[in-house]
């Protein structure tokens, strides 16, 4: 597909509220709840950036989840309506050389099958 012929990605302005907790959640899992609040506190005050698809994912070192994924899917439909998006939380992970996808995996995993080059606003910190 050409790229003028490649779907458009619409985001939000800011990250949905709900997002958050859902990030917060996922991080518990990683880490001590101090270093937790500390991310959250820094994600919430950080400034949307944008990357490629492409460049997300390989700086997590993740697996590209199918269409087949309902989560996945219900991404694919928002893209195709041209719903807006919540910016991915992402979390630098410098110890491992990696980047920890908090919120957002499955918007990635949708938007990567529309275009790999597309740009994702993201906060990261």
């Amino acid at each position: 597909m050409s790229k003028s012929n490649q779907k458009e990605i619409n985001w939000l302005s800011e990250v949905e509220a709900h997002n958050y907790p859902a990030a917060e959640c996922y991080l518990s899992i990683i880490y001590n709840p101090n270093k937790v609040a500390q991310i959250m506190i820094d994600l919430k005050a950080s400034e949307l950036v944008q990357y490629k698809a492409k460049d997300i994912f390989r700086a997590s070192h993740l697996s590209l989840l199918g269409v087949s994924n309902s989560h996945v899917q219900k991404d694919r439909k928002k893209i195709n309506k041209g719903i807006a998006l919540s910016p991915l939380l992402l979390v630098r992970d410098e110890l491992n050389g990696r980047v920890i996808i908090a919120d957002g995996y499955h918007r990635l995993c949708a938007i990567y099958e529309f275009n790999e080059d597309a740009m994702i606003c993201c906060k990261i910190v």
